[in-house]
């Protein structure tokens, strides 16, 4: 009934695959190698119900009040705080911004920034929910391939050298430099400084998601892009979903205060501001450490889970595949065969009990149909361990 009232935009729109695969194997017993959900038991629920009771008893006039657009001042300093742990300095709360998760924020800055047919740079695979935002806004994809070193940069200033030449000069570039999603790689301290300079020269902006820059467990986690950057061209978000819990519904941007003041007179318009509540209980867990102390037990697990996928995957995938190592984050990605259509081989991987998502998904002309992107930190290590045996196997009787 209600389609012929809908607008064009409704056309755009993506129902995103990993939410489609989850109501699939909702209540199912199906091993799900397939959402990005923390593991449970990096919660820190005690310590998050004596927060709720201290700001519901001391607070309550303010937690349960509207707030500012651009976030409690307070909260804004804590974050300031919390992001010295990343290397990032020399900024103040009129530099950061309080989002209801980073999905909200990538929405945002793209609404924000791209208009339909500028020239925006993509990693090949790269996450699909910024891909999703991103296809609604129509611009012209310009693709980077992943190596083992994070995005191709000699690929990278090749293509944009020709855009420019043909008259498309690009607009910005989003990346995920550490842990990146879906493809496991993180990028060098030179390759970092390198993606600055040629970002400087063809003057485009960076868009850096730092989900998962908390979360390296293999030695130390290079400094964000926006810590080497200069000139303000750097726009960094980053969430509490993965360090805290992400039922919360956090995230923050760190951008010059222009573009700070942009997004605060957009967000006036989407939703007023982030829940009062929640920025008062994440203020509070910075401040009394919880995060901080919480982030060892994270790492040590997800190393811990990472070690089995990867053990396991060697033991029970096909000499042929090739597959991301991991420092941090949530995933590794795999390249299967080419004669593999994951897509294809999906419906009978989750009859025999194991769910995945296909790779396709997370390139924006929706090749690499022969990988696929599996999840380490919510399934118990038991699962992991099946799991990959099972699919193992599927992909096994699809290669004959």
């Amino acid at each position: 009934m209600f389609e012929k009232f809908l607008s064009k935009d409704v056309t755009t729109l993506r129902s995103s695959e990993i939410r489609d695969l989850l109501k699939l194997t909702e209540g199912k017993k199906v091993i799900s190698l397939a959402g990005g959900l923390p593991d449970p038991k990096t919660f820190p629920a005690e310590e998050i119900r004596k927060i709720v009771d201290v700001v519901l008893s001391e607070k309550s006039d303010r937690a349960l009040q509207y707030s500012t657009t651009s976030g409690i001042s307070e909260f804004r300093k804590e974050l300031v705080n919390l992001s010295r742990y990343r290397g990032i300095t020399g900024i103040n709360e009129n530099n950061t911004f309080v989002t209801v998760g980073s999905q909200e924020a990538l929405f945002m800055i793209f609404n924000l920034l791209v208009d339909p047919g500028d020239t925006v740079i993509v990693e090949m695979p790269t996450y699909l929910a910024a891909l999703n935002i991103l296809r609604a806004r129509k611009p012209n994809f310009i693709g980077v391939h992943l190596t083992e070193k994070g995005p191709d940069l000699d690929e990278l200033e090749k293509k944009v050298k020709e855009s420019v030449n043909n008259g498309r000069k690009p607009k910005l570039m989003y990346v995920i430099p550490t842990a990146q999603n879906p493809g496991g790689t993180t990028m060098s301290l030179d390759d970092r400084k390198r993606l600055i300079e040629i970002a400087e020269k063809y003057d485009f902006l960076l868009v850096e998601d730092d989900a998962y820059g908390f979360l390296v467990f293999d030695g130390e986690a290079p400094p964000p892009l926006i810590a080497l950057d200069k000139s303000g061209r750097v726009i960094y978000t980053s969430t509490f979903s993965k360090i805290l819990a992400p039922g919360l519904r956090l995230g923050w941007v760190v951008a010059h205060e222009e573009f700070i003041r942009e997004m605060e007179l957009y967000k006036q318009n989407i939703d007023l501001h982030t829940p009062t509540l929640t920025q008062m209980i994440a203020m509070e867990a910075i401040r009394r450490g919880v995060i901080q102390n919480q982030l060892p037990l994270i790492r040590s697990l997800y190393k811990e889970k990472r070690d089995v996928m990867l053990n396991a995957i060697e033991r029970y995938f096909p000499k042929e595949a090739k597959w991301s190592k991991p420092v941090g984050g949530m995933f590794v990605f795999a390249w299967l065969p080419e004669k593999i259509d994951t897509v294809k081989m999906l419906e009978e991987s989750m009859k025999r009990g194991v769910a995945y998502v296909p790779g396709s998904s997370f390139y924006y002309d929706y090749s690499g149909r022969n990988t696929m992107r599996l999840n380490f930190s919510y399934p118990s290590k038991e699962e992991l361990e099946e799991g990959i045996k099972i699919l193992g196997q599927t992909i096994s009787d699809f290669l004959k």
